[in-house]
């Protein structure tokens, strides 16, 4: 995919048919070696199709990241069809060095057939682990869509057509020399920075549009309108404690510790859109810099 000197394998997951039929079970391992760096994609969404007697489509994805590896999981959509079940669980073992970047998200369905949110249950679950004695839980989400619990997806989903998150997994590396903290960034360390900052400037310009469209309507007599795209950011990690002159101070995703020893830092980006075309724009914009990791920009054309 990329040019002939980028040291990046791109790997394509393609189905019979294009999509997952009811009963369908998928299982896949990774083991991504040392130093290594992988994309995981697909060539269009992945369609689940619709359910017969009740049965589930399931999708499980366990990998394995080695040291100064780089895994990425860059999927088109799901795309689940009108009585469809899915299940999916992604599973993640990272060294101490590891990177990761993970998309995962789902549209409303077929608009053109007229189905939106018309499938019987959508679950998604995410769990990252440091390697290590007892496997250290970093990250665990779960995402469950289910017709029939309380209203609607529908209804619940207040007009919104693509819900996606985006994790990004880099591990700073602290050394302590000469009574000196140096600190090495990860691959993903500065896409990171960027991402969270751009998400807060783009949020706080649309709610200000979106409070002086209000203004204006409510002035009018017109309804105010929602916001065509919304999006949250995070951080998530450990907690470890910082030596200060007063003691111990638990200190969460702390960049800058006392001990020399890898440190887990990552970032969760939620959204919401009403338009699959917006997801896929966010992603291409706030992705673009690890064109020089991967050969090309994510989700690019």
């Amino acid at each position: 995919v990329g040019p002939s000197k980028t040291d990046a394998v791109w790997i394509y997951t393609i189905t019979y048919g294009g999509g997952l039929v009811s009963g369908d079970s998928v299982s896949v391992e990774l083991d991504i070696g040392h130093d290594c760096t992988a994309v995981i994609t697909t060539q269009a969404s992945t369609k689940v199709y619709k359910s017969v007697e009740g049965k589930c489509s399931v999708q499980v994805l366990e990998a394995r990241i080695g040291s100064n590896a780089l895994l990425v999981i860059i999927p088109d959509p799901v795309t689940c069809f009108s009585t469809a079940r899915y299940s999916q669980k992604q599973v993640f073992r990272v060294a101490s060095t590891s990177s990761l970047l993970l998309v995962d998200w789902i549209t409303s369905g077929r608009h053109q057939s007229g189905e939106k949110w018309d499938f019987q249950l959508y679950k998604s679950s995410n769990q990252i682990y440091l390697q290590g004695e007892g496997d250290q839980p970093l990250f665990i989400d779960s995402v469950v869509l289910e017709e029939g619990t309380t209203a609607a997806i529908s209804e619940r989903m207040q007009g919104y057509q693509v819900i996606a998150m985006v994790v990004l997994l880099g591990l700073v590396l602290i050394m302590i020399k000469m009574h000196c903290l140096l600190e090495c960034r990860p691959k993903l360390k500065q896409i990171q920075d960027q991402v969270q900052e751009n998400v807060r400037k783009m949020m706080a310009e649309q709610l200000h549009h979106s409070g002086v469209r209000g203004h204006n309507k409510a002035n009018s007599g017109h309804s105010i309108g929602k916001p065509l795209f919304l999006a949250s950011c995070s951080t998530f990690g450990p907690k470890f404690e910082k030596k200060t002159s007063q003691g111990y101070l638990k200190v969460q995703c702390d960049p800058v510790a006392q001990k020399a020893r890898h440190k887990g830092v990552g970032v969760v980006v939620r959204i919401a859109a009403t338009t699959t075309e917006s997801v896929y724009k966010f992603l291409e914009h706030q992705l673009g810099g690890m064109e020089s990791l991967l050969g090309v920009a994510p989700y690019r054309g």
